[in-house]
């Protein structure tokens, strides 16, 4: 299947990577940036879906599925993970290529984000879903890694309250803003030089809290 894709795209002026299993290509996707990734579900380590989770945590890069799942709950479950097309096997190949078209036409430019984003001693690696302090591994929970995940995906922008605890609670703790409190308190605990006066999470009275553009950081710290 993979030499098959390979011809097909080379011939239509495409330049080709590829991987053979899923964490191969991750790891080849967190090496350089691509224009459109090409997944199937199918592959012999973890299913397709991982990719696509991990590679939504950091990444708008285009993502077209190929699969023999043809179901409409399996084609609804993996758009909602964050794939753009979803290709029912068999294909022809000038099918794929006219999507593959019309995926790189919607990319909007610059969309790409870095999978890891550095603020002062901080270091948030989204590709291997790794925290960092001073360079050392930080350890943390599964929720004040969400936390800094989805600040990381939305550095020097505010992310509202709301927003925070439906991703990290769920829709029904939407309201519950002590929990949210808690949970910064701790983690700044975690990451920051004086806790007490943030310099990385920040707070944005009765918004929400933004993680600090590197640049930012630097120059308040200066």
């Amino acid at each position: 299947m993979r030499r098959f894709l390979r011809a097909g795209f080379e011939l239509d002026g495409l330049e080709v990577d590829e991987a053979d299993s899923a964490l191969g290509g991750i790891r080849r996707a967190t090496l350089k940036p691509f224009d459109l990734v090409v997944v199937d579900l199918g592959l012999p380590d973890h299913d397709g879906t991982h990719v696509i989770e991990r590679l939504r945590s950091w990444s708008n890069v285009p993502i077209i599925v190929l699969s023999v799942r043809f179901h409409e709950g399996e084609k609804v479950r993996v758009l909602d993970l964050g794939a753009d097309d979803y290709v029912v096997k068999p294909f022809s190949m000038a099918e794929l290529l006219a999507r593959a078209r019309a995926a790189l036409r919607r990319k909007a430019p610059g969309a790409a984000l870095q999978p890891t984003v550095t603020v002062g001693a901080l270091t948030i690696d989204l590709a291997h879903r790794r925290i960092e302090v001073g360079g050392k591994a930080m350890p943390v929970t599964p929720k004040e890694y969400r936390l800094l995940e989805i600040l990381a995906q939305h550095w020097g922008k505010v992310v509202t309250h709301q927003h925070l605890l439906r991703e990290i609670w769920g829709a029904a703790h939407a309201d519950a803003s002590h929990y949210l409190r808690i949970l910064v308190r701790k983690v700044r605990q975690k990451v920051e030089l004086d806790p007490a006066r943030p310099e990385i999470l920040t707070t944005e009275l009765g918004v929400g809290y933004r993680l600090m553009a590197p640049r930012d950081a630097v120059a308040k710290r200066e």
